[in-house]
């Protein structure tokens, strides 16, 4: 038996990555310097995965910013536009990946970001490959080959791990018609083979390739290209040692080609669909092994020992020993670094816990438990762990009896607005009296290092609570005079007081644990630090009510109430895995309502309630997608039905493709629906005009997630492109997301530009 893992964090444990990539970016540090803390990073995490007890270690599981780009650079996918950037300053190769990320627009150029997407079901941004009919791959970046010979350098034999074909071709889009991705599969493999034999004549072992689309529902075509990729791989390498990595879901009615692929270990995710290992084992070859994904890799609970056991005793029955590789069930990419560094966590919901680190030791311990489980060290760490759930499951903390009451009163009444949308929207219009293409923003302004630095000296206690009120107000002051100055026509207060858009909420609701250092990567430098839901959920007192009153009191413009709403709250936690997720959904919804009616009893007249994870929540398998998604709108409905006809609605999601769930989104009744449109260049509305949306709709603008700025022609473009789809009288002009983490000039300059342009669409009605 071995253990192993599929991939670990790589922000660093102070997230220094995040760092050191924003003062390159900033023109403050050396790409030397750079590559020098990536260099640091995955010595560390090598070091450490080895010390814990891990047989086979990844390399390449580091990225600057994201896999599935490192992808796309090693194998020359680079589109025409990033050419000119090349020709003409001749960049190092990082600033090329980087541009492709982020966009470029310096220098006399203006180059826009590859699209970005959800990658499957997870919080985590990948940018999307983009492919023409006559796409060419070359092996361009020795990215992989360069890491795997740094580990040797440091003593250890490490498992590459890369995406693997199929996937890589699924993951993308098609920037041409007629042809499909996965038509590219002959000129793509390659690719493989020069990585495949730089690896060999390095001496690697083992590799690990991803491919997580076997869990997903696929074509005979694409199941083609799998049998197809691998007869291939293995007929020119029949010596390598070859992990195949399957995650997030079951094989299901994949199984029969994921056993009948070539490869000497097939990794399956126990934790998502443990009801998968009876079918694996019936059908698994008598040649191949089987990793058993046990511990949680995208959740922060401690694993149950004596249940796990179980299912590792199943596998040892029916295969033996000798077959059986024990990991986490995905990379460990999804988790916090390490419990050590909390300090201030609840003891008890402490000991409920594990992070990356922690679960490479589970890794470990239940590989001794297998194997040695007489041992008396071992059978102390069997103790531990058995007397953190039991006290799990008797804690005080977790069950409030009238929170259960009230989700099991909820009514068909309580998640249905009073009237239909035509009727609310006549009597918004006589109250809010707003223009053609009205202009808005989604919700924050950006948190200077000045903003951030009041919080932590308020949490830190050196400013006293009236000082740090009052610094605040002064920003919102400002934000809503340059509003108004711009000519905005429903205004934000800017959320200065927020550090995040679930943690700030999940900070005033019970049943919510906070970590100091709990960062996970939500794409690029972006971390994100997710709330513990550890218990039931319920609001003591109102959250935002006193920035909205004291925003609104500022204009006679409206100024919309911000919230984040129950499914997003839900997706962008560690959620507890004692009851239904549903559950707990429609108890955060009702939290969230309460916040609504007193929003709206306080005068204000729009209130948002973004929800960009309701995709990102939907099911890999579409046969599980309506229960889903009946719970999803009806939380939605639930939180946001409490007001009266009067009462504005509006909703954000980004980066989610709507065309199969649009039914299901017009569902949600929101008055307005603000959507990410720019970087798919609207091609996200066909889902709306095809099905004739009834609701208002704010196509984004521009895209937030890039530094660059549009021109007001690029603006009138996507407007005009959106107006040939969804009628003018339904259409906002919003940015595509919050804008928190630009910088002021940029934003001043591009919501300025996005005015104007609203401006000019009102003279062509």
């Amino acid at each position: 038996m071995r253990t192993h893992n599929l991939g670990y964090p790589r922000i660093g444990n102070n997230r220094e990555l995040k760092k050191a990539c924003e003062q390159y970016w900033a023109g403050k540090l050396p790409v030397e310097e750079l590559l020098q803390t990536g260099k640091i990073i995955r010595k560390q995490n090598w070091e450490l995965q080895k010390n814990s007890g891990i047989d086979l270690i990844p390399c390449n599981d580091f990225s600057y910013y994201d896999q599935v780009l490192d992808m796309t650079l090693t194998a020359g996918v680079i589109p025409d536009r990033y050419f000119k950037l090349i020709e003409k300053l001749n960049p190092h190769e990082l600033d090329v990946y980087f541009a492709m990320a982020r966009g470029y627009q310096k220098n006399g150029l203006d180059i826009t970001a590859l699209e970005m997407t959800k990658w499957f079901d997870t919080n985590y941004h990948y940018l999307v490959p983009e492919f023409k009919k006559n796409q060419s791959f070359k092996f361009s970046s020795n990215k992989i080959i360069r890491e795997h010979a740094e580990a040797l350098e440091s003593g250890l034999n490490t498992k590459p791990v890369l995406i693997g074909p199929v996937s890589y071709l699924l993951l993308g889009k098609e920037k041409e018609p007629g042809f499909d991705r996965l038509d590219l599969i002959d000129k793509l493999l390659p690719v493989y083979s020069d990585i495949f034999k730089q690896l060999e004549t390095q001496k690697a072992e083992w590799i690990q390739l991803d491919e997580p689309f076997l869990v997903m529902d696929l074509s005979g075509k694409a199941k083609e290209a799998f049998a197809y990729a691998y007869r291939e791989i293995r007929k020119k390498f029949p010596k390598l040692n070859i992990i195949l990595a399957t995650y997030f879901e079951g094989l299901k009615d994949n199984l029969a080609l994921a056993t009948a692929l070539p490869v000497n270990v097939l990794h399956i995710d126990l934790v998502r669909c443990p009801d998968q290992l009876h079918p694996v084992l019936l059908a698994l070859p008598e040649h191949m092994g089987l990793s058993l994904g046990v511990v949680d890799g995208r959740n922060v609970w401690k694993n149950d020992f004596m249940q796990t056991l179980k299912i590792i005793e199943k596998a040892i029955t029916k295969i033996g020993h000798d077959r059986i590789f024990l990991a986490p069930s995905c990379s460990l990419l999804h988790s916090p670094c390490s419990l050590k560094y909390e300090t201030r966590l609840n003891p008890e919901i402490k000991q409920w816990l594990a992070f990356a680190e922690e679960k490479l030791d589970e890794v470990v311990t239940l590989k001794q438990l297998a194997q040695s489980p007489e041992k008396p060290s071992v059978q102390e760490k069997l103790k531990e762990n058995q007397q953190a759930q039991a006290s799990r499951r008797s804690s005080r903390l977790i069950h409030h009896d009238k929170v259960k009451q009230r989700v099991n009163s909820i009514t068909d009444e309580d998640a249905r607005r009073k009237s239909p949308f035509e009727i609310r929207k006549r009597k918004q219009q006589q109250m809010l009296n707003l223009p053609a293409f009205p202009t808005t923003t989604i919700g924050s302004f950006p948190q200077t290092s000045e903003v951030r630095s009041w919080r932590a000296r308020f949490k830190n206690g050196e400013i006293k609570e009236d000082q740090y009120k009052n610094l605040l107000k002064e920003e919102i002051k400002k934000a809503i005079r340059w509003q108004e100055e711009i000519g905005l026509d429903v205004l934000v207060h800017g959320e200065f007081e927020r550090n995040d858009m679930v943690e700030y909420f999940g900070e005033q609701l019970e049943g919510f644990a906070f970590t100091q250092n709990g960062w996970v990567q939500s794409y690029g430098s972006r971390c994100v630090k997710p709330p513990i839901i550890y218990g039931d959920v319920w609001r003591p007192k109102p959250m935002t009510v006193e920035w909205s009153l004291y925003a609104q009191s500022l204009t006679t413009k409206p100024v919309k109430g911000m919230l984040t709403g129950p499914v997003t709250i839900l997706q962008w936690s560690f959620v507890r895995n004692d009851q239904p997720r549903k559950q707990t959904c429609l108890q955060i919804a009702l939290a969230i309502r309460d916040e609504v009616v007193d929003l709206e009893k306080a005068g204000i007249r729009i209130i948002q309630i973004d929800e960009p994870a309701i995709r990102e929540g939907l099911p890999l398998r579409k046969s599980d997608w309506k229960e889903y998604l009946d719970w999803a709108v009806k939380a939605f409905r639930v939180a946001s039905a409490g007001v009266q006809d009067e009462t504005q609605i509006h909703t954000h999601m980004c980066y989610s493709e709507f065309n199969d769930i649009i039914e299901h989104i017009a569902d949600m009744d929101a008055d307005v629906i603000t959507i990410e449109c720019s970087r798919s260049q609207m091609e996200l509305l066909d889902a709306f005009a095809h099905f004739n949306y009834p609701n208002d709709i704010g196509p984004g603008v521009y895209d937030i997630h890039s530094p660059r700025v549009p021109a007001k022609t690029e603006i009138l473009q996507l407007l005009s492109k959106a107006k040939t789809v969804i009628p003018a009288r339904q259409l906002w002009v919003n940015p595509d997301c919050g804008l928190k983490t630009r910088q002021w000039p940029e934003t001043e300059k591009a919501l300025s530009e996005m005015v104007e342009a609203a401006r000019e669409m009102r003279k062509s009605l």
